[in-house]
């Protein structure tokens, strides 16, 4: 007799009860409170049926129970996570309403079916902590160009003109500029001397590619307005994107630092970085969970989608789109690098070009063939060797 310990978890309380083999109830719905306190609750309750066979299952939803996995895998109870896509197809199959006493029975049920949860097991490699890792470098990476669009708008009608005067922009000097002087207006009206002061002190060490003299007769020349509220806002932009840049490189080194613990073989393939690396390593966590390469590549949610009725079938699909946006995002950032510096990957594209498939269709594939790749070298502890691949 195996018993099924159902949980459905939110952000204050969690819902849980016990079934067995045989769908019936042995402990009917009860909350705890997600703290200590719920937690010893939740195992006082069902305490007389984890010292059998048993499964705790919950949905792989949010981080509202990470606590609780947590709790109960470093206690060595048998935990599982469930797809809330499959327990939300169950729930609908069964026209049964949706509240929480509801969906822990729901979920409590799925666990008899062994293909709808994965395992979960305390990890020696401390994946939570990569992939937030890299997911913020992700998050940081958007929030930068975010405001540095903000800031190119705000240039473009302060002093359109500044772009064009310095070779690099968001340098030191470039920044540096705005930060003091903030639009045309100010240059134009500023002392001579004093922007000579400015560029010297910016360029201590390096040189500076324009001269006070050319900065103040490009401002008297602009086109740029004078509007009071879009240079209070310059400053204020500039100091956002330093600060998130120096937040992201200190992220990214501690990233690198895992990278060179790990020493990942996919870090053997030209075209992907530490970063790369660790992203896609830490989504897709122990790739022993996947059974073959199939269930890695849907788990990516890079698979096409299948559309079949009676004698038709449809041909052109989209992607599924399911499972980590930020592993699929890390895949088709470093596609075209891994194409560009790996013969096989190269023509295997120009093949998918030369059938007709576009652009974004044979990166799909490349990417699909890269995963395939991926599975093979960490799942048989081969590495990677180009002369393999066909």
């Amino acid at each position: 007799m195996r018993y099924f310990i159902g949980i459905d978890v939110a952000k204050f309380k969690h819902t849980a009860c016990v079934i067995d083999t045989d769908g019936i109830a042995l402990v009917e719905p009860f909350d705890f409170t997600n703290d200590i306190i719920g937690f010893q609750s939740l195992l006082k309750n069902i305490k007389p049926f984890l010292k059998k066979k048993h499964l705790v299952g919950m949905e792989d939803t949010g981080h509202y129970g990470d606590n609780l996995r947590n709790f109960l895998l470093e206690k060595q109870y048998k935990v599982v996570m469930l797809n809330p896509i499959v327990t939300s197809h169950i729930r609908k199959a069964s026209n049964k309403a949706k509240n929480d006493r509801i969906d822990c029975f729901v979920i409590a049920n799925t666990m008899m079916n062994p293909n709808f949860y994965r395992d979960q097991q305390v990890q020696s490699i401390d994946y939570a902590t990569i992939r937030q890792l890299t997911r913020m470098h992700h998050t940081h990476t958007e929030e930068i160009n975010r405001y540095k669009c903000q800031l190119q708008k705000s240039i473009d009608i302060v002093f359109p003109e500044f772009n064009s005067l310095l070779n690099t922009k968001y340098s030191k000097t470039y920044l540096e500029i705005l930060d003091t002087y903030r639009g045309a207006y100010t240059i134009a009206n500023t002392d001579i001397r004093l922007l000579r002061n400015t560029l010297k002190n910016v360029g201590v060490g390096r040189s500076v590619s324009i001269s006070a003299e050319q900065l103040k007769k490009s401002a008297k020349e602009s086109i740029g307005q004078h509007n009071l509220a879009i240079e209070m806002d310059i400053p204020f932009l500039i100091s956002l994107i330093r600060r998130l840049t120096s937040i992201l490189g200190e992220i990214d080194k501690k990233i690198e630092e895992f990278s060179h613990q790990l020493n990942s073989p996919i870090l053997d393939i030209s075209g992907i970085s530490h970063f790369s690396a660790m992203s896609i390593i830490s989504e897709l966590g122990d790739i022993t969970y996947f059974s073959n390469e199939k269930k890695l590549i849907k788990f990516a949610g890079v698979n096409p989608c299948v559309y079949e009725s009676g004698t038709y079938s449809m041909t052109h699909t989209r992607l599924e789109k399911k499972g980590s946006k930020y592993l699929r995002k890390t895949l088709y950032q470093i596609i075209d690098s891994v194409i560009r510096f790996n013969p096989i990957f190269q023509a295997f594209y120009q093949k998918k070009i030369s059938q007709g498939k576009s652009y974004r269709c044979a990166q799909g594939h490349c990417i699909r063939k890269l995963l395939r790749v991926i599975y093979k070298i960490i799942s048989t502890g081969e590495g990677f060797d180009s002369a393999k691949l066909k």
